[in-house]
């Protein structure tokens, strides 16, 4: 069974600096029907306007992960951690016990479009921790990659829940198959392009959500980048 979650029904918040589509209930958004799907609780799409971004605010007991999609992303936390986020790289922040961070434009001139990702942790109050790693294109071209995993396998970042995070970047007319094991679900999410994913028509911000099926089939129809989440 596969539910389309059209990008036009997203909730959004626009702000000067900020215009945010939630694929899920967050912030002043609500949706009773749309909360989360399995561990998986938020994907932001947020594009943030030159030096504008998030001031320094708290987190608890969750695992996000960031994915820059265009433009430099400043990130500072709690934790002492701070750096910047460029194409490719992928950003993992455990909140746990609790931490506070900020991330901000790292541009005066260019916009910043990012995917902030929060999957709920096997385990509440860990102590709070940061990891950051890029994946050039290459390695994600015409396949799936994986990201981020519970046992940071083939050098994802490592969050702390059984689940796993894929990207792939797909030329016109490539295809990608991925197994889902028995008992899990999983999620598609279109960053950017067109795709069909099991004959059904995908477009830039649509996501999907994927129960009972034994495989997904992503075949792109235009320049497409996907993320493809394994769930519990």
């Amino acid at each position: 069974m596969i539910v389309h979650r059209k990008v036009s029904e997203r909730g959004n918040t626009r702000l000067s600096w900020l215009n945010g589509r939630h694929t899920f209930s967050f912030n002043r958004y609500y949706d009773p029907e749309w909360m989360g799907f399995r561990t998986l609780r938020v994907i932001n799409d947020d594009i943030v306007e030159p030096s504008g971004g998030f001031g320094r605010h708290p987190h608890q007991d969750m695992e996000i992960v960031t994915w820059v999609l265009d433009g430099v992303l400043k990130h500072r936390d709690s934790t002492g951690a701070e750096g910047e986020l460029r194409l490719g790289d992928a950003q993992r922040m455990s909140a746990g016990t609790g931490v506070y961070h900020s991330e901000f434009n790292g541009s005066d001139t260019e916009r910043v479009r990012l995917l902030q990702i929060w999957i709920e942790p096997a385990e509440n109050g860990v102590a709070p921790s940061y990891e950051q790693k890029q994946f050039p294109e290459a390695g994600r071209l015409n396949r799936l990659r994986v990201i981020a995993s519970q046992d940071g396998r083939e050098g994802s970042v490592v969050i702390g829940q059984d689940a796993a995070i894929y990207d792939g970047v797909l030329e016109p007319g490539a295809a990608i198959e991925h197994p889902i094991a028995v008992g899990r679900s999983a999620w598609v999410q279109v960053a950017k392009g067109k795709v069909s994913v099991n004959g059904l028509a995908l477009e830039e911000g649509d996501g999907a959500a994927i129960s009972a099926e034994t495989a997904v089939r992503i075949e792109a129809t235009e320049p497409a980048e996907v993320l493809f989440f394994d769930l519990k």
